[in-house]
C-alpha cells in the first residue's frame, strides 16, 4: 500500500541496468539531485551498469562511493549509492517508503526478472517492493527491436502495476543538442514521478 510521509520530501529509488544510455541516468540523477522536492536519492547500479559508466561516461567504477559524484558531476548532498548486492538494504523491504523508483536505462533482462518477481538483486527487489507497495515504478527500457519475450514482459509489468518508458527522444520541442533530446526525455520520465520540471516543453498546439 502506498504511503505518504510528513513534510512532503519525497524519496526516489534510480536503478542504473547495462543497457546503452548512461547519459539518461546521468541526467536524472542531476535533476533530481538538483529538485527541492527530493530529499533522498537511493541510486543502485548493477554489474553491467558499472560497465556501461565506465565504457559510456568513463566514469571511474573502482570504488563505488564516489561514483555519485562522478554522475552529478559535483559533491552530492542526498544520494545514497548502494550494491546490487545489497538484498539487507532498507529499500528492499515495503516498510521503508519511497514514492518510486525508475530503473533507466532498463535491460531487457532486468525487465524479464522484474516481470516474472525474481528478485535476485536489489534493482530487482526494490521493483517488486513498489509493485507490491502499489508505488510507482518506471522501466525505461532500452533496446531494438522488440521480439514476442520483450513485448509480453511488457505486457506482464505493466498489469502488476509498471509504467514501461521506452527511451524515445522527442523531436517537437526542436532539439538542438543530444543533451537536448535526453533532458527532454528526463523531464518527462520524472513527471510520473509528479516531479515536474521546469526545462520541460510542453506542445501548446499548432497556432492558426
Amino acid at each position: 500500500m502506498t504511503s505518504s510521509r510528513a513534510g512532503g520530501k519525497k524519496r526516489i529509488i534510480l536503478g542504473v541496468s547495462g543497457a546503452s544510455g548512461a547519459v539518461f541516468a546521468r541526467r536524472t540523477l542531476q535533476m533530481l539531485e538538483a529538485d527541492a522536492r527530493v530529499e533522498k536519492i537511493h541510486l543502485v547500479v548493477s554489474g553491467s551498469g558499472l560497465k556501461l559508466l565506465r565504457d559510456e561516461l568513463d566514469v571511474d567504477v573502482s570504488k563505488s562511493a564516489k561514483i555519485p559524484a562522478a554522475l552529478a558531476a559535483h559533491a552530492t548532498r542526498k544520494t545514497e549509492n548502494l550494491l546490487d548486492s545489497d538484498i539487507g538494504a532498507s529499500i528492499a523491504s515495503g516498510s521503508y517508503v519511497v514514492e518510486g523508483m525508475v530503473v533507466i536505462p532498463c535491460t531487457t533482462g532486468c525487465l524479464a526478472q522484474i516481470a516474472a518477481g525474481i528478485s535476485d538483486t536489489l534493482i530487482e527487489r526494490a521493483a517488486d517492493v513498489c509493485l507490491k507497495e502499489g508505488r510507482k515504478l518506471i522501466l525505461a527500457v532500452r533496446d531494438a527491436p522488440f521480439n514476442r519475450i520483450h513485448l509480453e514482459n511488457m505486457l506482464r509489468a505493466q498489469a502488476a502495476g509498471a509504467v514501461i518508458f521506452p527511451i524515445m527522444p522527442t523531436f517537437y520541442h526542436r532539439p538542438k543538442t543530444v543533451d537536448d533530446l535526453v533532458t527532454q526525455f528526463c523531464c518527462r520520465v520524472l513527471a510520473w514521478l509528479d516531479l515536474e520540471q521546469p526545462e520541460q516543453y510542453h506542445w501548446q498546439g499548432e497556432g492558426d
